[in-house]
């Protein structure tokens, strides 16, 4: 089996990408988010900046912190409150069914198991990875598409689609890495290993990396 430094590696990631930087879920669990709110605030992450998911989160957590509060508004308001996050119609419309189900089935909290979550609109494994993770600081690898590049440029894994490259990880790091492996690599996706063109001559790993998958870098 492959053998990596991991812990080497985060941090040297954390140095070059700043110890001020942190994602958006990550700020908001500082902040004393709670579960529900993690989940919500996953939801409209999903193919939105990180700064547009920290804005909106924070405008829906002032009208609405619990399913309850959610559900006294309007599919309509929801919207409006989150604009603009990526497809904010519909996840306006998910997070209505989601405080639906939470309050009518789970006495409004968010269950801790992965084929719970699951099941529930608009959450996938990606989701309902970090929420775990996250939320209740069970181990979980989230693999979004940082994680999912990073591993293969780095020649961590050997993967197409994300579901794979979650296996491949949770074979490869010892669990205490599994929650970390999100928030590093996220930093790192957005700043230096970007999806195209990384900025190679800044990378704190290029000495060791084999550049897997990478046609043009600077």
């Amino acid at each position: 089996m492959l053998s990596i430094d991991w812990k080497n590696t985060f941090q040297k990631i954390r140095e070059a990408v700043g110890q001020d930087e942190t994602p958006s879920l990550n700020v908001l669990l500082q902040e004393g988010s709670d579960a529900f709110q993690i989940l919500a605030a996953t939801i409209l992450s999903l193919r939105t900046r990180d700064e547009v998911t920290l804005k909106a989160s924070r405008a829906l957590f002032a009208r609405a912190k619990t399913p309850e509060e959610v559900l006294k508004l309007s599919e309509a308001e929801l919207a409006d409150l989150i604009f603009p996050v990526g497809f904010y119609k519909t996840k306006a419309h998910q997070l209505l069914e989601i405080s639906h189900i939470l309050v009518r089935d789970f006495h409004s909290s968010v269950p801790q198991e992965q084929e719970v979550l699951l099941q529930l609109p608009g959450v996938g494994p990606k989701t309902a990875n970090l929420v775990i993770g996250l939320a209740f600081g069970t181990p979980s690898i989230c693999v979004d598409t940082h994680v999912h590049r990073i591993s293969n440029r780095l020649g961590w894994v050997e993967t197409v689609e994300p579901v794979q490259t979650e296996k491949a990880l949770e074979a490869l790091l010892p669990r205490e890495a599994w929650i970390e492996i999100n928030e590093v690599f996220v930093l790192f996706g957005q700043n230096i290993c970007v999806p195209a063109s990384p900025r190679c001559t800044e990378c704190p790993l290029k000495a060791d990396c084999p550049r897997r998958g990478v046609v043009h870098s600077r």
